[in-house]
């Protein structure tokens, strides 16, 4: 801003200040008023519909699926889209601290004076978009399905062969999805980092051995002979199939 835009801002500032109207009791009372009726709006809410209640919490149980407050679904698919183990911190930190930071330093490097929206172009579309995203994150966060599910599409060859080779296969992924084998066991983009990944456990055990791990596995992973025998099977010919380039 140069001396001649400065000047003509202060000018303009001081006549529109001057036949503005004072902060109480005219700003108080519309701010007053719209904190009413934002109470009023809760409490009608909370009246008719009440407050959503989960299920007891259940230390024990491996099948729970967190899901955030619904302000926080956009943060929440941003998890979900930055998959890498590795880029977690930049997803969790790393990107609300940098728009924080330069949401802060807003007044410092936008010192135009013009605050007409369509004079300032770079800053409407700038906002617009960062609106958008916020939205469209928040939107899929909210509609995104459980991270104990297998995000993995049958292989080709399961998808030609059909019939019982594809039932099995989407019968055993529904097994893996049920019985918690996420919480330890990484497969695809989802599960946890306890155990080892089973993404291409069928090129390295052959389905003898998966079976006999399910029935007498090693400490801590928890034995599968609750399962009924079908089930097994599916769950086996299921892990049998993720092999390398299968996914």
């Amino acid at each position: 801003m140069n001396a001649r835009e400065k000047e003509a801002y202060l000018r303009e500032y001081s006549i529109l200040k001057s036949q503005g109207k004072p902060f109480f009791p005219y700003s108080v009372a519309k701010d007053g008023l719209m904190a009413v009726v934002v109470m009023a709006s809760i409490i009608g809410m909370s009246l008719l519909f009440g407050a959503e209640l989960g299920p007891k919490a259940d230390p024990t149980t491996t099948t729970y699926t967190p899901r955030p407050e619904w302000y926080f679904f956009f943060l929440f698919e941003v998890l979900r889209v930055i998959k890498p183990p590795s880029l977690t911190p930049l997803a969790s930190i790393g990107v609300p601290t940098i728009c924080m930071i330069l949401l802060f330093l807003l007044p410092f490097y936008d010192r135009g004076p013009e605050r007409r929206p369509e004079r300032r172009p770079i800053a409407m579309a700038a906002g617009l978009f960062t609106i958008a995203a916020m939205a469209f994150l928040t939107y899929e966060g909210a509609i995104a399905g459980s991270p104990n599910q297998v995000d993995m599409e049958a292989p080709a060859a399961v998808a030609a062969a059909g019939g019982e080779t594809l039932r099995q296969w989407e019968s055993g992924k529904q097994v893996v999805a049920q019985s918690g084998c996420l919480a330890c066991h990484k497969i695809g983009h989802n599960g946890g980092v306890l155990g080892p990944d089973l993404t291409e456990i069928g090129s390295a055990a052959s389905r003898a051995s998966l079976a006999r791990v399910l029935v007498n596995p090693t400490q801590p992973m928890p034995e599968y002979s609750a399962l009924s025998e079908s089930k097994r099977d599916d769950l086996v010919e299921f892990l049998a199939q993720l092999k390398t380039g299968s996914h």
